[in-house]
């Protein structure tokens, strides 16, 4: 598919703007530019990536036909729907944004003034979470590990909203349903926010998901495998790798290694983003999908600390200070 003619813009000059900002120079669709509440940063992004920085988002809109929104997540729907409003087709960075009556808002603005809204779930791009969606039946059972290093980056969510909510996402797109069960636990550890966490959920089908989410390990680790009937599908984020081991009607085992072409998902995200901006088709990822992940992702955020407060009344009740 050729790269229409469209002056793409980025609203956020830190290490997600930057990213993009690269992503479009090297698709050579027309660069518009970047705009940054610091000044000086917008400047030199703009002088690294060769575009220009402008002053204000208002300035940036009437320069551009679409714009990514690489902002802190708190300024999302602020930033998204001036744009909005403004006429431009927006990626908004996940999680769509703070609150779920921010996510509305941004959706009902989409909807009013007709314009594409999709959000940077970046593992749907993956071409290893591709492989795997074709492969599934009936999912019973989950297993997810995503763990990094940590990072001073994106401490104004906790390790839910960070980090977990790639594989939230995954999960809702492969079951179809949200869970009708939550279990959940998670602690502080380095920031004043839950760093690491592990999350069980049953959906109404009986399948269960075991999810762990961690930005203070000292491994990088993001993989998910999942069990169906006659099947077990492995899927490695990092790697781009999938395989499947089935059992045929003979009962015999059979390796099922599949086929992945590897591909930067951020690339592929920013080809489905231009391919909807022309056609006007509904995004991969648009913003009830987001929505439904923010949703899930508050409902496990209340679960931890409710168990954080049965922690708190176990120790105060105990001489362990």
């Amino acid at each position: 598919m050729s790269e229409p003619a469209v002056l793409v813009a980025v609203a956020g000059a830190g290490a997600f703007g930057k990213n993009h900002l690269r992503v479009i120079r090297e698709s050579h669709v027309e660069l518009a530019g970047v705009y940054d509440l610091d000044p000086e940063r917008a400047q030199a992004a703009a002088k690294e990536f060769g575009c220009r920085a402008y002053d204000s988002l208002q300035d940036l809109a009437g320069h551009a036909q679409a714009a990514i929104v690489a902002v802190p997540t708190s300024a999302h729907c602020k930033v998204a729907c001036q744009l909005l409003d403004a006429g431009l087709d927006v990626l908004v960075e996940k999680p769509i944004a703070s609150s779920l009556e921010e996510a509305h808002q941004m959706i009902v603005t989409a909807r009013q003034r007709g314009r594409i809204l999709q959000v940077g779930h970046l593992e749907r791009f993956n071409p290893a979470v591709t492989a795997a969606k074709s492969l599934v039946t009936v999912p019973l059972f989950f297993e997810i590990h995503r763990l990094s290093v940590f990072s001073p980056r994106s401490l104004d969510v906790d390790v839910v909203l960070d980090l977990m909510i790639h594989d939230l996402d995954i999960l809702l797109a492969m079951t179809g349903t949200m869970p009708s069960e939550i279990r959940a636990a998670g602690i502080p550890v380095l920031s004043g926010k839950a760093d690491i966490a592990n999350v069980r959920l049953e959906f109404p089908s009986g399948c269960i998901a075991n999810l762990t989410a961690s930005r203070v390990s000292t491994e990088r680790v993001r993989k998910l495998r999942f069990f169906q009937p006659r099947q077990y599908v492995s899927v490695d984020y990092a790697k781009q790798e999938c395989f499947a081991i089935g059992v045929d009607d003979n009962r015999q085992v059979k390796l099922m290694p599949q086929m992945v072409t590897k591909q930067e998902p951020l690339k592929r995200q920013f080809a489905s983003f231009l391919d909807c901006i022309v056609t006007r088709a509904k995004p991969e990822v648009d913003g009830e999908a987001a929505a439904l992940a923010l949703e899930l992702a508050r409902m496990i955020e209340t679960k931890i600390e409710e168990h954080g407060a049965v922690v708190a009344r176990s120790l105060s009740s105990t001489s362990i200070k």
